[in-house]
């Protein structure tokens, strides 16, 4: 018996929009981000209070 209501469909758009996102309170986020623009975590940290959430504005703001 397959009850399909329980499971949960992936589609492309969710994992593009979480792509497009930077969560600063995921530690994992913040270090790959920190990695990937060669600063702090707590530089990605702030760059995502002063500008939000979108990867684009972040990495403008850490200068990548």
């Amino acid at each position: 018996m397959k009850n399909s209501t329980l499971q949960k469909t992936k589609t492309e758009r969710g994992r593009k929009q979480d792509r497009a996102r930077v969560a600063g309170g995921q530690g994992y986020e913040v270090q790959y981000e920190a990695k990937k623009t060669g600063k702090s975590a707590p530089a990605v940290k702030k760059a995502v209070k002063k500008v939000g959430n979108a990867r684009k504005r972040v990495e403008k703001r850490l200068g990548r």
